[in-house]
């Protein structure tokens, strides 16, 4: 047995860009010797801070930090009740914590530990919208002439924008959208791009859940002729049946799983090759232990795996991913958000961004630090953002 004990776990919350962040600090009994993890809920950031710092670190302290699969196995059930976004994304936190810690220890690259690079680098697509088709076309210009080969195309946001609501009197506030003006314009859009942009560039499209199921089955249909690279989470979790009518109708390759929190969803999925590419969110399933196991899921069903990548995932979780996607052989594509001034004087060691690849440094652990001081100058807000609070003409609230 180590030595080595878990001397403190602690949460640190910021906001450098106006985002809430959650990162997990976990020490240890050897001087200097520290990992960390990526917990981040953005819209529950408080409830997290509390899973880890009333429950997790005692729990944790005076454990052995290199025993991570026990630890994540007996943290796991240690509430009972388990899964869910908010004792996942903490279980996380720590977790990742481990890993990083592991690796320091070991002077190694997390990527080592899991058994070596099957690759220098991550492809990214990077994320593209306009106000109108236009602007969409010179924004996906724009990341063609940096190098970017995968480009997501949304117009007007998540659902769409500029359609004409009638709602009831006295409808309550919130994002409205008019979720058949939205999947009519989809493929009108895909027309005007691929005339403007040719085949050379993968594109990929997020319907977000927004429409009803049998329209998710139309619109994978009429987007056959646009060859998209996947389409992504054109159902919702509770809907995961419908996944069947789509394949048997349709060939566009469909990416699922950013609100996925436990195998029960994705594995009927993965192991009746219903979708193409598995996209969770690495901290909302509970860290970089089960996403290892699930990428050899999904690689024994010809599964590839593009990570959720936005910027309501912390560096520490952007490096966690790419650790995972070199490691991977059957890895497909990273969304990438892209990393700020700020973000990279907070968070030194990101990784770095060039010619549409994104590289993991290679320091031990996952390369990445935090300055605390610096991380305090950026509060987090607790107010709720308005894209969650959905609905469609007539006042009904629906799935963001």
């Amino acid at each position: 047995m180590s030595s080595i004990t878990i001397r403190d776990v602690k949460t640190i919350l910021t906001a450098p860009e106006g985002i809430n962040l959650v990162v997990v600090k976990v020490e240890t009994s050897e001087p200097g010797l520290y990992g960390l993890g990526c917990a981040t809920f953005t819209q529950r950031y408080l409830t997290v801070k509390t899973a880890v710092d009333e429950y997790l670190k005692p729990f944790l302290l005076g454990k052995d930090p290199l025993q991570i699969e026990d630890i994540w196995q007996s943290a796991m059930v240690s509430s009972y009740w388990r899964n869910g976004p908010v004792l996942n994304n903490a279980l996380s936190g720590v977790d990742m914590a481990l890993w990083d810690i592991k690796g320091k220890l070991a002077g190694m690259p997390v990527y080592q530990l899991l058994g070596g690079k099957c690759r220098e680098a991550a492809a990214v697509y990077r994320h593209a919208d306009g106000r109108d088709v236009q602007e969409l076309v010179e924004n996906v210009q724009f990341f063609k002439e940096q190098g970017v080969r995968y480009i997501r195309c949304q117009y007007g946001g998540y659902g769409g924008q500029n359609h004409k609501i009638q709602s009831p009197e006295n409808a309550q506030p919130g994002a409205y959208y008019d979720p058949d003006a939205y999947v009519r314009s989809v493929p009108k859009m895909f027309d005007y791009v691929r005339d403007k942009v040719g085949y050379e560039i993968e594109l990929i499209h997020d319907v977000h859940e927004r429409v009803a199921p049998i329209e998710a089955v139309r619109l994978a249909k009429q987007l056959e002729p646009y060859r998209l690279f996947f389409l992504e989470d054109p159902l919702a979790p509770e809907q995961i049946e419908w996944f069947q009518m789509i394949r048997q109708q349709s060939s566009t390759p469909i990416a699922m799983g950013e609100l996925f929190n436990n195998p029960r969803e994705w594995t009927p999925l993965i192991v009746n090759g219903l979708i193409d590419f598995i996209r969770v969110h690495i901290s909302q399933i509970g860290g970089l232990t089960p996403a290892k196991k699930l990428a050899s899921l999904c690689e024994a069903f010809s599964v590839r795996t593009a990570w959720h990548g936005p910027g309501d995932v912390s560096p520490v979780g952007h490096a966690a991913n790419i650790h995972l996607d070199v490691n991977s052989p059957n890895f497909g594509i990273q969304e990438w958000y892209g990393f700020s001034n700020i973000i990279q004087e907070v968070f030194p060691g990101c990784p770095e961004l060039r010619d549409g690849y994104v590289y993991p440094n290679d320091q031990p652990g996952f390369g990445i630090d935090i300055d605390e001081e610096k991380a305090a100058k950026y509060p987090c807000s607790n107010e709720l953002p308005r894209w969650t609070l959905a609905r469609i003409p007539d006042g009904t609230s629906v799935r963001p």
